[in-house]
């Protein structure tokens, strides 16, 4: 079992910077591929990047290539989301996910085995 517990959400101007931090508590953190999704107001909930165990492989969708990055500190069981040059389109509810044993760093909602309850970030014009 993991508990995983998202912060670092909340209003930012077209332009800013966030950064969204997981915090993981339960087994074993380093052997869980992790991932962040979003899901904006009255759409589907959509992958945004991923990090494999290792962290060595990581995956970001087209929308937020070169403005994200994704990162962990198995040390600290925690998983990290910088986001830059935030636009209003990045406005969602982010959440945390965890999948056992994974190196791929890509993650579908459906593949994985833990959730985080969400962090609302929203991007003003």
């Amino acid at each position: 079992q993991v508990q995983l517990v998202e912060s670092g959400g909340g209003l930012v101007q077209a332009g800013g910077s966030l950064r969204l931090s997981c915090a993981a508590s339960g087994r074993a953190f380093s052997s869980y591929g992790m991932g962040w999704f979003r899901q904006a107001a009255g759409k589907e909930r959509e992958f945004v990047a991923g990090i494999s165990w290792t962290g060595g492989k990581t995956y970001y969708v087209d929308s937020v290539k070169g403005r994200f990055t994704i990162s962990r500190d198995n040390a600290k069981n925690t998983v990290y989301l910088q986001m830059n040059s935030l636009k209003p389109e990045d406005t969602a509810v982010y959440y945390c996910a965890a999948r056992y044993l994974s190196n791929s760093g890509y993650y579908t909602s459906d593949g994985m085995h833990y959730w985080g309850k969400g962090t609302l970030v929203t991007v003003s014009s």
